[in-house]
């Protein structure tokens, strides 16, 4: 018999949710099977005393969503290398299901291919999945288990060979779009990502927008991900389907003005290194069904 998949888990905390990292942490060393690894990253914040056996690094400034998961995979090792596959979970979720750990190892076991599970966010008392949670276009419903072409950043696991042969996500984003960015890397490399209904985790409904800095972010790091991942003849098309969707949506004038400022500001700053994605690669997302222009 071959060994069962070593996993690790990566948690970034801002310190100020030390109540509900205890409860994820507690949900995560309840898990069936072989115990999980744990590393929580501070993010320009103290981490608070935490059980024994999980790995901590406190970071002297905050370096973003992927910044942070970026040192947490380090923490495993070159890309992770000292496990097969990296949880990464949001501070204030947690996994109300025991078998979660043991589903992510079979799948990855069963399908050589498979390089990335995204899980089922669900509120904790309402036990709803907002759209926005589901990704897919056709998102009416959840329960439904699909290949799709993006994931959850606070929801997922990644097979860590996908780290090591595209690379880790981009810590210049620091916050949006840094989890298709590496989605579309990976499917350029031949993986695929799995929507999985049955793996759960408990997080509370909220709203992208409680950021200070969604718009900006969001508007920019769209441009990012379109000047580092796409063919030039789709470029324009990408961006323009998404500021006509922005402008459908009539987002109030404030964030409207913070959301053209993002967009001038990808074009006008460095996005890191452009590898455009092979025409086959739009074909496997279009028939994925999301085509890269929307």
């Amino acid at each position: 018999m071959t060994p069962a998949m070593k996993l690790g888990a990566v948690i970034i905390t801002m310190g100020n949710r030390s109540d509900e990292l205890r409860a994820l942490l507690d949900s995560v060393a309840a898990q069936d099977g072989d115990r999980i690894e744990v590393v929580v990253v501070g993010n320009g914040a103290p981490v608070p005393d935490l059980p024994a056996g999980v790995r901590t690094v406190e970071l002297p400034e905050n370096l973003g969503i992927p910044g942070g998961r970026n040192v947490g995979i380090e923490a495993f090792g070159p890309s992770g290398a000292e496990v097969d596959a990296l949880l990464f979970l949001d501070d204030d979720g947690l996994l109300p299901n025991r078998d979660t750990a043991e589903l992510c190892r079979r799948a990855f076991e069963a399908d050589p291919g498979l390089g990335i599970l995204t899980f089922r966010i669900t509120d904790p008392d309402t036990g709803t999945t907002q759209r926005r949670h589901v990704p897919r276009l056709r998102a009416a419903d959840p329960l439904r288990s699909s290949r799709v072409t993006t994931f959850l950043g606070g929801a997922n696991a990644v097979r860590t060979k996908v780290l090591a042969e595209v690379g880790p996500l981009p810590e210049e984003f620091f916050y949006a779009h840094e989890e298709t960015d590496l989605a579309w890397r990976a499917l350029d490399a031949g993986w695929m990502i799995d929507y999985r209904a049955d793996l759960v985790l408990h997080h509370p409904t909220t709203a992208p927008s409680r950021h200070t800095v969604y718009h900006r972010m969001v508007a920019r790091n769209r441009v990012w991900l379109a000047r580092r991942n796409l063919p030039a003849p789709l470029i324009p098309l990408y961006l323009g389907v998404w500021l006509l969707l922005t402008l459908v949506r009539r987002p109030s004038p404030p964030a409207l003005k913070a959301w053209f400022g993002g967009f001038r500001e990808g074009w006008s700053t460095p996005c890191g290194p452009r590898r455009p994605m092979k025409w086959r690669t739009v074909w496997r997302l279009t028939r994925l069904g999301r085509p890269p222009v929307i």
